[in-house]
């Protein structure tokens, strides 16, 4: 069996298969003959972090990688990433595009880099196609990854006055405008993964290939991507091909990305490596519950912001670990919906240091009942105390400081750069 891996920036579950006006007809064939998974989660809404956790089975804290890698943060042990696992089974391995494991790329041990300086679907795609063409020996792994849908977005092609933006945002015409130009990046985005299924399945290597296709974490948009609510944590997943993944099916079991990698295990037949910390999906195919509740977290993004969550089927927790009491502005991207907010005193609202929502009448997140509901407070608080002590935290043991020569924007800062 083979392994495809498709994987965006910042897309969340922002796209045609899960409902949403963005138009991306190859995922959504890629859908409607594999499975989606409605309820998939990364274990960090930020880069580095997330995808980290997806290629070892681990949670960041446990694999090492606490912030970005641009920024001075690395894997504690490369020989945990899925790249370096499944060469020693015998598997060809390649990337085309984006990674954001490792500086320099190097380190993860690809045998091909297909086109390394590279990043966006139209360039990325025509590299990986010669690969699936020259009917690669199996077993191979091959990595594609775009840089899209993460800021800054190409010229708008879609018509501003007729874009809905996601609901937790204004309706005004600069984010109409905002989404219009990530409606345009989703489809070059979608135009390169239908590129890189027509190679695969034009090859004949379709049929026994694994697709995977997702992304790192939510969408690029202010209370998403680098918070832990459900628009920032929640992600795409469809997977299709060897192992039941096929049919257009639906699965509505709360699953993370860190059960990736033992699932690939499960599918290949080979000993679960000792290292992962999730849970195979195969069972989830036929309609079991694998998980009680997902995990993530945030430590660094560009500033510390040391926070964890446990999400159930109807209940959320969040809690942050400083005595930082408002919002930490420098870890949003820059974007119109950003400054509509700062403008209307944003910066300035309080910050609870324990948050606790009800997803069935408040899937917004936005009514906080800490204060109302106790006894499943204090569960999720226990659950969220014996996870971080299973997987040792190091935020049990107080504040984390960033790897030495790390570039840390301070909190009080307003954008990521540091700059006004």
């Amino acid at each position: 069996m083979n392994i495809l891996y498709l994987h965006s920036h910042d897309t969340g579950r922002f796209i045609q298969p899960y409902g949403h006006a963005i138009p991306t007809p190859h995922l959504q064939q890629l859908a409607e003959e594999g499975v989606l998974f409605r309820q998939a989660f990364c274990a960090a809404p930020t880069c580095s972090p997330s995808r980290a956790a997806l290629l070892t089975g681990q949670y960041p804290h446990s694999c090492g990688m606490l912030g970005l890698t641009h920024r001075g943060f690395a894997i504690t042990d490369y020989g945990q990433h899925l790249v370096q696992a499944l060469k020693k089974h015998g598997f060809q391995t390649a990337l085309a595009g984006v990674q954001h494991e490792a500086k320099p790329v190097d380190r993860i041990g690809y045998d091909q880099l297909l086109c390394p300086d590279r990043s966006q679907a139209a360039q990325v795609a025509p590299a990986a196609v010669p690969f699936l063409e020259a009917k690669p020996q199996s077993p191979f792994f091959l990595a594609v990854g775009f840089s899209e849908t993460h800021r800054v977005f190409p010229p708008a092609e879609a018509d501003p006055r007729y874009c809905l933006p996601p609901a937790f945002l204004p309706d005004t015409p600069a984010v109409r405008a905002d989404v219009a130009a990530f409606k345009t990046s989703a489809r070059h985005m979608d135009n390169g993964v239908g590129r890189v299924l027509e190679a695969l399945q034009r090859t004949g290597l379709a049929d026994d290939t694994l697709v995977i296709s997702t992304t790192d974490h939510g969408i690029p948009w202010p209370s998403a991507k680098c918070t832990l609510t459900d628009q920032g944590i929640g992600v795409s997943l469809i997977m299709r091909g060897p192992g039941g993944f096929t049919g257009g099916k639906v699965v509505d079991a709360l699953v993370s990305q860190i059960d990736l990698v033992p699932t690939i295990c499960e599918l290949l037949g080979i000993e679960r490596f000792p290292w992962l910390q999730g849970v195979s999906l195969l069972p989830a195919l036929g309609g079991k519950e694998v998980r009680t509740e997902v995990f993530a977290e945030v430590t660094f993004h560009a500033c510390y912001e040391p926070q964890r969550c446990v999400r159930t089927k109807r209940w959320k927790y969040i809690r942050f670990f400083d005595d930082y009491p408002a919002l930490v502005a420098g870890n949003i991207d820059r974007s119109p919906s950003k400054t509509l907010w700062l403008e209307h005193g944003w910066k300035e609202r309080p910050r609870a240091a324990e948050q606790l929502y009800d997803l069935v009448f408040d899937p917004g997140e936005t009514n906080n009942l800490a204060g109302q509901q106790p006894e499943i407070l204090r569960d999720l608080r226990a659950r969220l105390d014996r996870w971080m002590r299973e997987t040792n935290d190091p935020l049990l043991n107080g504040p984390v400081p960033p790897p030495p020569g790390a570039t840390i924007t301070p909190r009080e800062a307003v954008h990521p750069d540091g700059k006004p």
